[in-house]
Protein backbone atom coordinates (compact mmCIF):
# COMPACT_ATOMS: atom_id res chain seq x y z
CA UNK A 1 0.00 0.00 0.00
CA UNK A 2 1.39 3.48 -1.25
CA UNK A 3 -0.16 6.71 1.15
CA UNK A 4 1.07 10.00 0.50
CA UNK A 5 0.53 12.78 2.48
CA UNK A 6 -1.77 15.58 0.43
CA UNK A 7 -0.01 19.05 0.98
CA UNK A 8 -0.12 19.76 -2.02
CA UNK A 9 1.04 17.25 -5.02
CA UNK A 10 4.66 16.50 -4.37
CA UNK A 11 4.03 13.65 -2.59
CA UNK A 12 2.23 12.01 -4.74
CA UNK A 13 3.64 12.86 -7.80
CA UNK A 14 7.23 11.53 -6.64
CA UNK A 15 5.70 8.18 -5.64
CA UNK A 16 4.38 7.36 -9.18
CA UNK A 17 8.12 6.29 -10.14
CA UNK A 18 7.86 3.61 -6.92
CA UNK A 19 4.79 2.57 -7.84
CA UNK A 20 5.67 1.84 -11.33
CA UNK A 21 8.64 -0.43 -10.39
CA UNK A 22 6.67 -2.35 -7.56
CA UNK A 23 4.05 -3.53 -10.69
CA UNK A 24 7.03 -4.14 -12.31
CA UNK A 25 8.29 -6.80 -10.24
CA UNK A 26 4.72 -8.05 -10.28
CA UNK A 27 3.55 -6.64 -6.71
CA UNK A 28 -0.02 -5.90 -6.46
CA UNK A 29 -0.34 -2.56 -5.52
CA UNK A 30 -3.30 -0.51 -3.39
CA UNK A 31 -3.44 3.11 -3.63
CA UNK A 32 -4.06 5.28 -0.37
CA UNK A 33 -5.02 9.17 -1.03
CA UNK A 34 -8.14 11.62 -0.87
CA UNK A 35 -9.22 14.36 -3.11
CA UNK A 36 -6.53 16.04 -5.51
CA UNK A 37 -3.78 13.85 -4.98
CA UNK A 38 -6.34 10.49 -5.46
CA UNK A 39 -7.37 12.16 -8.68
CA UNK A 40 -3.97 12.67 -9.73
CA UNK A 41 -2.81 9.02 -8.98
CA UNK A 42 -6.08 7.26 -10.16
CA UNK A 43 -5.59 9.13 -13.61
CA UNK A 44 -1.95 7.51 -13.81
CA UNK A 45 -2.88 4.23 -12.42
CA UNK A 46 -6.52 3.88 -13.37
CA UNK A 47 -6.61 -0.07 -13.08
CA UNK A 48 -4.91 -0.11 -9.56
CA UNK A 49 -7.35 -0.44 -6.14
CA UNK A 50 -7.68 2.43 -4.20
CA UNK A 51 -9.17 3.54 -0.24
CA UNK A 52 -9.65 7.02 0.38
CA UNK A 53 -7.54 8.24 2.97
CA UNK A 54 -8.94 11.47 4.52
CA UNK A 55 -6.06 14.13 3.95
CA UNK A 56 -5.14 16.74 6.70
CA UNK A 57 -6.83 19.94 5.51
CA UNK A 58 -3.96 22.19 6.23
CA UNK A 59 -4.13 26.30 5.27
CA UNK A 60 -1.38 28.35 4.54
CA UNK A 61 -2.61 32.52 5.85
CA UNK A 62 -2.48 34.90 3.27
CA UNK A 63 -0.05 36.73 5.70
CA UNK A 64 1.82 33.64 4.59
CA UNK A 65 2.68 33.84 8.94
CA UNK A 66 4.62 31.07 10.54
CA UNK A 67 2.07 31.13 13.55
CA UNK A 68 -0.06 29.62 11.23
CA UNK A 69 2.28 26.85 10.73
CA UNK A 70 2.83 26.23 14.05
CA UNK A 71 -0.83 26.04 15.00
CA UNK A 72 -1.41 23.37 12.29
CA UNK A 73 1.88 21.25 13.07
CA UNK A 74 -0.28 20.91 16.85
CA UNK A 75 -3.08 19.90 15.01
CA UNK A 76 -1.28 17.27 12.80
CA UNK A 77 0.06 15.37 16.07
CA UNK A 78 -3.85 14.70 16.46
CA UNK A 79 -3.85 13.34 12.93
CA UNK A 80 -1.43 11.30 13.19
CA UNK A 81 -3.35 9.21 15.52
CA UNK A 82 -6.27 8.87 13.87
CA UNK A 83 -4.16 8.11 11.13
CA UNK A 84 -2.58 5.44 12.79
CA UNK A 85 -6.36 3.79 13.80
CA UNK A 86 -7.14 3.56 10.34
CA UNK A 87 -4.44 2.44 8.81
CA UNK A 88 -4.73 -0.60 11.39
CA UNK A 89 -8.33 -1.52 10.26
CA UNK A 90 -7.12 -1.15 6.44
CA UNK A 91 -4.78 -4.15 7.84
CA UNK A 92 -7.27 -6.19 9.13
CA UNK A 93 -9.39 -5.81 6.14
CA UNK A 94 -6.66 -6.37 3.17
CA UNK A 95 -4.00 -8.41 3.08
CA UNK A 96 -0.95 -5.83 2.97
CA UNK A 97 2.97 -6.67 3.11
CA UNK A 98 4.26 -3.84 2.86
CA UNK A 99 3.44 -0.45 3.06
CA UNK A 100 5.36 2.45 1.66
CA UNK A 101 4.25 5.80 3.41
CA UNK A 102 5.00 9.23 1.80
CA UNK A 103 5.66 11.98 5.20
CA UNK A 104 2.06 10.48 6.60
CA UNK A 105 4.05 9.55 10.40
CA UNK A 106 0.59 7.47 11.04
CA UNK A 107 0.49 4.98 8.57
CA UNK A 108 2.95 2.48 10.08
CA UNK A 109 2.41 -1.34 11.57
CA UNK A 110 4.03 -3.69 14.00
CA UNK A 111 2.55 -6.16 11.85
CA UNK A 112 3.83 -5.74 8.18
CA UNK A 113 7.01 -3.86 6.98
CA UNK A 114 6.72 -0.11 7.14
CA UNK A 115 8.71 2.33 5.37
CA UNK A 116 8.57 6.23 5.25
CA UNK A 117 9.31 8.20 2.58
CA UNK A 118 10.93 11.89 3.76
CA UNK A 119 13.53 14.45 2.90
CA UNK A 120 12.94 16.03 6.06
CA UNK A 121 14.38 14.55 8.60
CA UNK A 122 15.70 17.87 10.41
CA UNK A 123 13.00 20.39 9.45
CA UNK A 124 13.55 23.88 9.33
CA UNK A 125 11.73 26.02 12.08
CA UNK A 126 11.53 30.11 12.71
CA UNK A 127 11.87 27.58 16.59
CA UNK A 128 12.69 25.20 18.86
CA UNK A 129 14.35 23.48 16.07
CA UNK A 130 16.21 21.01 18.77
CA UNK A 131 13.14 20.01 20.05
CA UNK A 132 11.10 19.44 16.78
CA UNK A 133 14.03 17.44 15.27
CA UNK A 134 13.79 14.93 18.41
CA UNK A 135 9.91 14.62 17.90
CA UNK A 136 10.47 13.62 14.63
CA UNK A 137 13.05 11.17 15.31
CA UNK A 138 10.70 9.60 17.41
CA UNK A 139 8.24 9.15 14.63
CA UNK A 140 10.67 7.83 12.37
CA UNK A 141 12.16 5.59 15.40
CA UNK A 142 8.24 3.95 14.60
CA UNK A 143 9.16 2.60 10.87
CA UNK A 144 10.84 -0.18 10.13
CA UNK A 145 13.43 1.74 7.34
CA UNK A 146 13.39 5.67 5.98
CA UNK A 147 13.85 6.08 1.99
CA UNK A 148 15.85 9.73 1.01
CA UNK A 149 14.75 10.82 -2.18
CA UNK A 150 18.39 12.63 -2.31
CA UNK A 151 22.02 11.87 -3.12
CA UNK A 152 24.03 10.51 -0.16
CA UNK A 153 26.99 13.07 -0.56
CA UNK A 154 28.09 16.61 -0.73
CA UNK A 155 26.14 17.25 -4.49
CA UNK A 156 22.92 17.11 -3.29
CA UNK A 157 19.38 18.42 -3.38
CA UNK A 158 18.25 18.87 0.36
CA UNK A 159 20.74 20.13 1.82
CA UNK A 160 20.19 20.21 5.66
CA UNK A 161 17.09 19.09 5.37
CA UNK A 162 18.67 15.38 5.43
CA UNK A 163 21.95 16.27 5.26
CA UNK A 164 22.29 18.39 8.63
CA UNK A 165 24.26 15.29 10.94
CA UNK A 166 24.16 11.94 11.14
CA UNK A 167 21.35 10.14 10.88
CA UNK A 168 20.65 7.11 13.69
CA UNK A 169 17.20 6.10 11.98
CA UNK A 170 17.88 2.62 9.91
CA UNK A 171 18.36 4.64 6.52
CA UNK A 172 18.88 4.57 2.93
CA UNK A 173 19.18 7.32 0.52
CA UNK A 174 17.83 6.27 -2.66
CA UNK A 175 18.49 9.06 -4.96
CA UNK A 176 15.58 11.61 -6.78
CA UNK A 177 12.21 10.22 -7.30
CA UNK A 178 10.78 12.11 -10.34
CA UNK A 179 7.15 11.05 -12.30
CA UNK A 180 9.42 12.08 -15.45
CA UNK A 181 12.32 10.62 -17.29
CA UNK A 182 15.26 12.52 -18.42
CA UNK A 183 15.09 13.30 -22.05
CA UNK A 184 18.16 12.78 -24.74
CA UNK A 185 17.68 15.78 -26.23
CA UNK A 186 15.20 19.13 -25.61
CA UNK A 187 13.05 19.74 -28.50
CA UNK A 188 12.63 23.56 -29.59
CA UNK A 189 10.71 26.17 -27.84
CA UNK A 190 7.24 26.70 -28.02
CA UNK A 191 6.00 28.81 -25.11
CA UNK A 192 8.19 31.41 -23.47
CA UNK A 193 6.81 29.74 -19.75
CA UNK A 194 5.07 27.18 -18.35
CA UNK A 195 3.37 27.61 -14.72
CA UNK A 196 2.93 24.74 -12.92
CA UNK A 197 0.95 25.50 -9.51
CA UNK A 198 -0.17 23.38 -6.98
CA UNK A 199 -0.22 23.05 -2.88
CA UNK A 200 -2.58 24.65 -0.11
CA UNK A 201 -4.86 26.93 -0.45
CA UNK A 202 -5.04 30.37 -0.33
CA UNK A 203 -1.68 30.39 -1.64
CA UNK A 204 -2.03 28.97 -4.46
CA UNK A 205 -4.88 30.55 -5.71
CA UNK A 206 -3.05 33.86 -4.82
CA UNK A 207 -0.32 32.69 -7.22
CA UNK A 208 -2.35 31.84 -10.19
CA UNK A 209 -3.66 35.32 -9.87
CA UNK A 210 -0.22 37.20 -10.12
CA UNK A 211 0.88 34.69 -12.56
CA UNK A 212 -1.73 35.46 -14.80
CA UNK A 213 -1.48 39.34 -13.85
CA UNK A 214 2.30 38.95 -15.00
CA UNK A 215 1.86 37.00 -18.08
CA UNK A 216 -0.68 39.68 -19.56
CA UNK A 217 1.27 42.78 -18.66
CA UNK A 218 4.48 41.41 -20.52
CA UNK A 219 2.63 39.31 -23.18
CA UNK A 220 4.17 36.47 -22.71
CA UNK A 221 3.16 33.08 -24.63
CA UNK A 222 2.54 30.67 -21.59
CA UNK A 223 1.03 27.78 -20.07
CA UNK A 224 -0.25 27.44 -16.83
CA UNK A 225 -1.27 24.46 -15.23
CA UNK A 226 -3.34 24.75 -12.06
CA UNK A 227 -2.93 22.07 -10.22
CA UNK A 228 -6.25 21.45 -10.00
CA UNK A 229 -7.11 17.51 -11.00
CA UNK A 230 -10.91 17.88 -9.90
CA UNK A 231 -12.06 21.33 -10.90
CA UNK A 232 -14.06 21.70 -14.64
CA UNK A 233 -12.58 23.09 -17.41
CA UNK A 234 -11.86 26.38 -17.58
CA UNK A 235 -12.07 26.78 -21.47
CA UNK A 236 -9.41 28.93 -21.94
CA UNK A 237 -6.36 28.40 -24.58
CA UNK A 238 -2.96 27.66 -22.63
CA UNK A 239 -4.63 26.97 -19.20
CA UNK A 240 -5.25 23.57 -17.76
CA UNK A 241 -6.20 22.01 -14.81
CA UNK A 242 -4.52 19.36 -14.62
CA UNK A 243 -2.06 17.32 -17.35
CA UNK A 244 -1.23 13.46 -16.61
CA UNK A 245 2.81 13.16 -16.37
CA UNK A 246 3.65 12.46 -20.04
CA UNK A 247 1.66 15.39 -21.10
CA UNK A 248 2.97 17.86 -18.58
CA UNK A 249 6.65 16.72 -19.00
CA UNK A 250 6.70 17.09 -23.04
CA UNK A 251 4.66 21.10 -22.00
CA UNK A 252 7.74 21.77 -19.55
CA UNK A 253 10.32 20.88 -22.50
CA UNK A 254 8.79 22.84 -25.29
CA UNK A 255 8.93 25.90 -22.49
CA UNK A 256 11.96 28.23 -22.12
CA UNK A 257 11.55 28.90 -19.08
CA UNK A 258 9.22 26.54 -15.98
CA UNK A 259 7.46 28.77 -12.82
CA UNK A 260 6.66 26.44 -9.89
CA UNK A 261 7.11 26.29 -6.14
CA UNK A 262 10.35 26.03 -4.63
CA UNK A 263 8.81 22.59 -3.46
CA UNK A 264 11.33 19.71 -3.14
CA UNK A 265 9.36 17.36 -5.45
CA UNK A 266 9.44 20.28 -8.35
CA UNK A 267 13.29 20.67 -7.85
CA UNK A 268 13.59 16.40 -7.86
CA UNK A 269 11.60 17.31 -11.03
CA UNK A 270 13.17 19.85 -12.97
CA UNK A 271 16.63 18.44 -11.83
CA UNK A 272 15.75 15.64 -14.01
CA UNK A 273 14.61 17.15 -17.03
CA UNK A 274 17.40 19.69 -16.74
CA UNK A 275 15.10 22.83 -16.84
CA UNK A 276 15.90 26.38 -16.28
CA UNK A 277 12.99 27.68 -13.39
CA UNK A 278 11.51 30.27 -11.32
CA UNK A 279 10.86 29.03 -8.02
CA UNK A 280 8.83 30.86 -6.26
CA UNK A 281 8.40 29.73 -2.24
CA UNK A 282 5.10 29.78 -0.45
CA UNK A 283 5.01 32.34 1.93
CA UNK A 284 5.93 31.46 5.43
CA UNK A 285 6.77 27.64 4.64
CA UNK A 286 10.17 27.61 5.92
CA UNK A 287 10.89 24.27 3.84
CA UNK A 288 10.20 25.55 0.63
CA UNK A 289 12.07 29.07 1.30
CA UNK A 290 15.34 27.19 2.50
CA UNK A 291 15.22 25.15 -0.48
CA UNK A 292 14.90 28.89 -2.35
CA UNK A 293 18.00 29.70 -0.93
CA UNK A 294 19.93 26.75 -1.35
CA UNK A 295 19.36 26.51 -5.08
CA UNK A 296 19.00 30.43 -5.47
CA UNK A 297 22.80 30.10 -6.88
CA UNK A 298 22.59 27.67 -8.84
CA UNK A 299 22.40 28.26 -13.06
CA UNK A 300 19.30 26.43 -13.31
CA UNK A 301 17.38 28.39 -11.17
CA UNK A 302 16.23 31.99 -10.33
CA UNK A 303 14.39 32.50 -6.96
CA UNK A 304 11.67 35.49 -6.44
CA UNK A 305 8.97 36.34 -3.77
CA UNK A 306 5.59 35.63 -4.45
CA UNK A 307 4.81 39.51 -3.47
CA UNK A 308 7.59 40.53 -5.59
CA UNK A 309 6.86 38.71 -8.46
CA UNK A 310 7.81 40.37 -12.33
CA UNK A 311 8.50 38.24 -14.83
CA UNK A 312 10.69 41.02 -17.07
CA UNK A 313 12.66 39.98 -20.27
CA UNK A 314 15.98 39.13 -18.68
CA UNK A 315 14.21 35.96 -17.23
CA UNK A 316 13.65 34.43 -20.71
Amino acid sequence: MVCPLDWGLGHATRCIPLIKKFLNEGNRVILGADKNPLSLLKQEFPELETIVVPGYEVEYSESGSWIQLLIESLRFRNFIKEEKKLIDQIIREHPIDLIVSDNRYGFYSNQVQSILITHQIFVKAPVAEPLIHKQIGKLLDKFNEVWIPDYEGDNNLSGDLSHLKSIRQKHRFIGPLSRFEKPRELPESIYDLCAVLSGPEPQRTILEEKVREQIRKHGLNAAVVRGLPNAEPTGEAGIFNHLPADKLQDLMLKSKRVLCRSGYSSIMDLVTLGKSAILIPTPGQTEQEYLAEFHKNSDQFDVQLQDELELDWKLF
